[in-house]
């Protein structure tokens, strides 16, 4: 599966940069949607929260704290990445089932496609959220360095997921939609909108390791360390050990299961 990748890296960054394209083509602005699409997100949640609900100033276990509006940008970030990628990735065959049909067509690099097109958007973002941060005062530190570590980390785990999803999206349409709505629960129960730092004494501690067990609880709390709260990954191992784990594990069953589908999706399709 890796050596497939490298093998044919030329073909995926082509194929990323043609899906982004064909996201917007046809509109009158075009790709300048993709990027205008996530800051509006952010700019209602930050009127609704910060505005309407009076959240304020967020606090976080550094002892750093953070307007609302740059505290919600650092923790949506990775969300939208995440969400964005697994959401298309799950109908990625069916989309370009059109090469799944060719019989000498790699289809294994084709979750590759969404996790890369979707990159361009992502680093917008992540630099759109430094640029709010320098405007209240945060300065650029080392720790911002590890946005590239957790990046990749995400990708990781989402990459695994899509191999599953997309695979049992062929012989099970309905795939698509249970997606979805894990994705709108999903933003939900990783603290995102909601801060965990400071809810972290007020509820059971069966409860705080539930939601730590939520490999996106990892990222989008990394992403914060890295913009905020200036914490190393390496203070929290056993977070990381778990997280790299389950990863791991997501993305073996992943590509087993595509691996033994693979043979049926022309047919399928």
């Amino acid at each position: 599966m890796i050596k497939d990748i490298i093998s044919n890296k030329k073909l995926i960054a082509k194929l990323a940069k043609n899906d982004f394209k064909q996201k917007f083509a046809g509109s009158t602005l075009g790709v300048i949607w993709a990027f205008v699409q996530p800051v509006i997100t952010v700019l209602v949640y930050w009127i609704v929260f910060d505005k309407a609900l009076n959240q304020g100033t967020q606090g976080t276990k550094a002892g750093i704290s953070a307007p609302f509006v740059f505290w919600l940008s650092a923790g949506i970030v990775p969300w939208f990445y995440f969400s964005e990628v697994l959401s298309a990735g799950t109908i990625v065959l069916h989309e370009y089932n059109y090469l799944v049909k060719k019989v000498v067509f790699p289809i294994n690099v084709l979750p590759f496609v969404k996790s890369i097109s979707s990159v361009f958007v992502h680093g917008f973002f992540a630099l759109f959220t430094l640029i709010v941060g320098l405007l209240y005062g945060f300065g650029i530190t080392p720790y911002i360095l590890q946005l590239v570590y957790y990046f990749v980390a995400m990708m990781a785990l989402v990459i695994g997921l899509i191999y599953l999803t997309s695979a049992l999206c062929v012989f099970f349409k309905d795939m698509a939609q249970l997606v979805n709505i894990f994705l709108q629960v999903g933003i939900w129960a990783t603290p995102i909108m909601w801060n965990f730092d400071t809810m972290v004494d007020k509820i059971p501690r069966w409860l705080v390791i539930l939601l730590q067990l939520n490999p996106m609880y990892y990222i989008t709390s990394g992403y914060r360390d890295s913009f905020i709260a200036q914490t190393g990954f390496w203070t929290k191992p056993w977070l990381t050990l778990y997280f790299w784990c389950f990863t791991i594990v997501v993305f073996a069953i992943g590509t087993h299961v595509f691996r033994k589908l693979q043979p049926q999706f022309a047919d399928a399709l």
